[in-house]
């Protein structure tokens, strides 16, 4: 299970490249956000994990929607259960997250987006209805 959260301002989102540590999706964009740490509640995971990705300080809105999927990599299959968060930025300087997931951060708009992964795909629509 995984909590992310969706950043927008005007008709822009905040997305962060996957780096080297996620060899499949390398160079691909993603919502801030990661795992949900055993005994952690998705809204703090949301938080926890967008400071620790883009330095940036959030407080969770609603929530925005969930997304299953089932997936399959070197043959093992992985049930995944992405929850997506509306939140606002509350404080915190953007900036990229060292030797972890992502490397990366960025406003991008709407209309000009780099290559994704599938969650972004389903968050567009959430995000700008």
């Amino acid at each position: 299970m995984a909590a992310y959260a969706l950043l927008v301002e005007r008709d822009r989102i905040l997305l962060c490249r996957l780096s080297a540590q996620v060899p499949r999706h390398q160079g691909k964009w993603t919502l801030p956000g990661g795992g949900i740490e055993f005994g952690e509640r998705p809204e703090e995971a949301v938080v926890r994990e967008v400071r620790e990705e883009t330095g940036l300080v959030v407080t969770v809105e609603s929530l925005a929607a969930v997304d299953s999927t089932v997936v399959e990599s070197d043959g093992v299959q992985s049930h995944n259960i992405r929850i997506l968060y509306r939140a606002d930025v509350v404080g915190g300087t953007l900036c990229n997250e060292l030797e972890g997931s992502t490397d990366l951060c960025q406003w991008w708009d709407r209309n000009a987006l780099p290559p994704v992964v599938s969650l972004v795909n389903v968050a567009i629509p959430v995000a700008f209805p």
